[in-house]
């Protein structure tokens, strides 16, 4: 029988290394010979990637969380219907930098849209495919946000207030007591260096594999 393909994916708020380790996670995967992908939200499509520019637009100051989250759900559906469901239905790890728990996260808990509505809208979006493990990289916001604004120009997101990350936090802590056995919180203290995140990462995917 083909074996079925799995979704794995990280989750954190700003400057907390994720972009980072989903690298390091997928050379490390390949280094053990599982056939896998790497993408990420919003983008990861010709579609996908335009809407990127629209979201992390600091020109795009009026967008609405509403508008944002119709547009990462956009986003998201082409994602699915083009690169996730395929590469899945062939049997390969597919590991995303972000998933829809972002949109609840940033847009719902953060920007005040309605979690529930953004939950059934990402049903549809996603055509139902589902994350076999989403780990959640807990790094202390104030350390996050200042590693985020130091090297690079900060986008639309990571220019928002700290209490809107604030909220963004408790929306990622609130998904992990709705879906424990999915959604994940991988405490990150800021002496761990990328080496020992990376294990701690390893261990939780290793253990999603191996069952």
């Amino acid at each position: 029988m083909k074996k079925k393909g799995m979704l794995i994916t990280l989750e954190g708020n700003e400057g907390c290394g994720k972009s980072t380790q989903i690298k390091l996670l997928y050379q490390f995967l390949k280094k053990k010979q599982r056939r896998v992908f790497l993408t990420r939200e919003p983008g990861g499509t010709r579609v996908g990637d335009a809407i990127r520019e629209i979201l992390l637009d600091n020109k795009n100051k009026s967008l609405t969380a509403v508008t944002e989250t119709l547009l990462y759900m956009a986003s998201r559906a082409q994602l699915v219907e083009e690169i996730i469901a395929p590469r899945l239905a062939k049997g390969e790890i597919v590991l995303c930098d972000r998933w829809s728990d972002a949109t609840v996260a940033y847009q719902g808990f953060g920007g005040s849209v309605d979690a529930k509505w953004i939950q059934s809208l990402a049903e549809k979006a996603t055509q139902g495919v589902k994350p076999a493990l989403s780990l959640f990289l807990d790094l202390p916001l104030a350390v996050g946000l200042r590693r985020a604004v130091s090297h690079k120009k900060a986008d639309r997101m990571e220019r928002k207030a700290l209490l809107f990350h604030q909220r963004v936090r408790q929306g990622y802590r609130w998904i992990a007591r709705q879906e424990p056995s999915r959604f994940r919180c991988l405490q990150i203290v800021p002496k761990d260096s990328i080496e020992v995140v990376h294990e701690k990462i390893k261990l939780e995917i290793l253990r999603v594999l191996e069952s």
